[in-house]
């Protein structure tokens, strides 16, 4: 009885046709299934390759002239052509890098090889726009880099920033991390001297936490003194935009960065996400930012697709836990993780989902457009898969998604009971 009024707080209620599952409804596998609806009901799917900056191909309904008032909005962001492949590469790339994918971390490198083959500012170390606070964006081999790079970097929900001043009585290159507002923030400092146009030398000397809660500052426990050698290094900056908006720097150790001074709308809403703090008015500035693009009709765009934001939030109920899992929800979720959501060109989708100890859920269907942001889609197969056997589960359901915003990287969708969903784009691939 507990498990039936757990299952209708979780308004499993579904459009059209009501929702069969044939194993035993008494069983756990009907529970889960029935779960895994929620999931359904609330996911969402790409739509036409279409990024804030460089817009594609409208559909047929919009004029030449209306696209090209919207291709021109979008691209006035303040980054050149090269400089927005590099950003669009960088969305969806986790841990600034250290939980990359080969393609991502591929990606990323081809588009930071492109900008160190153009003009940006001749020397870099000689221009004042080398010169302020700049938010680390990625960083390839952290395991190998700094101590505060291997402790800090590869977690999102901290902002991690470097700070340039060469001009001044005691030129500086200081590495920041944020924990939060709320908790303050660890500095490490070294003193810089210039060696040419690119390369700075510098010497750690001095770090301390900052915490908020504290009226004085904590050492950092390294003994830069007694390192020698191993305080020092030198960063080469190898591309400094003309804007002073990118940096693209090589360290002594190997180490690419890639560092923003400005980020584009999608950035800022994917920093807030990771900190999981007023998220719902973060998505509600992105849409109104980027209205042009949100308005125009909504196609499907094929890829594969991970959740990681939804505004579904955990209760007391094991059951309605599991089914925030099912959706995906990765800030809150006990017990299940959605890997990927997979959109394919023929009309065909399939959803694959973690459970637990190499257990995963299946479940594939079809889908087709009913509005001009609207999807009516069909799920009629699942199965609990371990390893390479299945079994097999009986199951059909019809609902409706809506698309809110989306582009070849980032989509933002309301299912059902309005919540909403924020997808990052995993394969890598580019809409054609």
């Amino acid at each position: 009885m507990a498990a039936a009024i757990d299952l209708a707080k979780l308004g499993l209620r579904f459009q059209n046709e009501p929702f069969i599952v044939k194993p035993n409804p008494a069983s756990k596998s009907t529970i889960l299934t029935r779960a895994a609806h929620n999931l359904l009901s609330s996911q969402s799917f790409g739509r036409q390759n279409r990024a804030p900056r460089r817009l594609c191909t409208m559909c047929s309904m919009i004029d030449q002239q209306e696209k090209e008032q919207v291709v021109e909005e979008a691209s006035d962001s303040g980054f050149t052509k090269e400089e927005s492949s590099l950003i669009d590469a960088l969305i969806g790339v986790q841990g600034r890098g250290r939980s990359a994918s080969p393609k991502q971390l591929q990606d990323v490198e081809r588009a930071v090889q492109v900008l160190e083959g153009i003009v940006g500012v001749p020397e870099p170390t000689s221009s004042s726009l080398i010169e302020g606070r700049w938010q680390l964006m990625f960083t390839t081999r952290p395991g190998t880099a700094s101590a505060i790079q291997r402790t800090f970097v590869g977690v999102d929900s901290f902002t991690v920033f470097q700070e340039v001043y060469l001009r001044t009585n005691d030129p500086r290159v200081s590495n920041i991390v944020k924990f939060s507002d709320a908790v303050g923030e660890l500095k490490v400092e070294a003193t810089a001297t210039l060696k040419d146009g690119k390369r700075i030398l510098f010497q750690f000397d001095r770090a301390a936490f900052s915490f908020k809660f504290l009226p004085f500052k904590v050492p950092y426990p390294v003994p830069f003194r007694l390192l020698g050698d191993e305080a020092k290094g030198w960063l080469d900056t190898t591309y400094l935009s003309q804007s002073g908006n990118i940096r693209i720097s090589r360290g002594n150790k190997g180490t690419t960065f890639v560092l923003q001074k400005e980020t584009d709308s999608r950035q800022k809403l994917l920093s807030v996400i990771a900190t999981g703090l007023n998220v719902k008015e973060a998505i509600e500035e992105f849409i109104s930012l980027n209205q042009k693009v949100a308005e125009t009709e909504l196609e499907l765009l094929e890829g594969e697709w991970k959740m990681i934001w939804s505004s579904q939030v955990e209760t007391d109920s094991w059951i309605e836990n599991a089914a925030n899992g099912l959706m995906g929800n990765q800030v809150h979720t006990r017990f299940f993780i959605l890997d990927v959501q997979i959109v394919r060109p023929n009309g065909n989708l399939k959803f694959l989902v973690d459970i637990f100890l190499g257990f995963k859920f299946s479940m594939t269907g079809t889908f087709v457009k009913s509005g001009t942001n609207t999807y009516d889609v069909t799920m009629d197969d699942g199965a609990i898969v371990i390893g390479p056997y299945g079994l097999p589960m009986e199951m059909e359901t019809k609902t409706t998604l809506e698309i809110i915003y989306t582009d070849d990287k980032i989509r933002i969708s309301r299912g059902y009971n309005r919540i909403l969903f924020v997808h990052v784009r995993i394969d890598g691939s580019e809409q054609k």
